[in-house]
C-alpha cells in the first residue's frame, strides 16, 4: 500500500517550496499553511525528493 504524506501545520512556515514542486499533491489552506490534499498524485519518490527532503523546517511526514 503507498505510504501518504501530511504536513505538520504548527511546523510550516508557508514556505511554499512543496506547493511549488508538487501542486498536484500540496496547496496552501485557508490559514496559510501547506497541506497534503493528494499524496496519490505523485509517486513516493517524487514526494520525497521534491518536498519531504527540501523542507527547510522539515514538517513533512509519512503516515505511519
Amino acid at each position: 500500500m503507498a505510504k501518504k504524506a501530511w504536513v505538520d501545520q504548527a511546523e510550516c512556515i508557508s514556505c511554499g517550496l512543496c506547493v511549488d514542486n508538487l501542486p498536484d499533491v500540496f496547496r496552501f489552506d485557508d490559514s496559510g499553511k501547506a497541506e497534503c490534499f493528494d499524496s496519490y498524485a505523485a509517486t513516493e519518490d517524487e514526494i520525497q525528493a521534491n518536498a519531504i527532503d527540501i523542507c527547510p523546517v522539515s514538517c513533512i511526514h509519512w503516515e505511519e
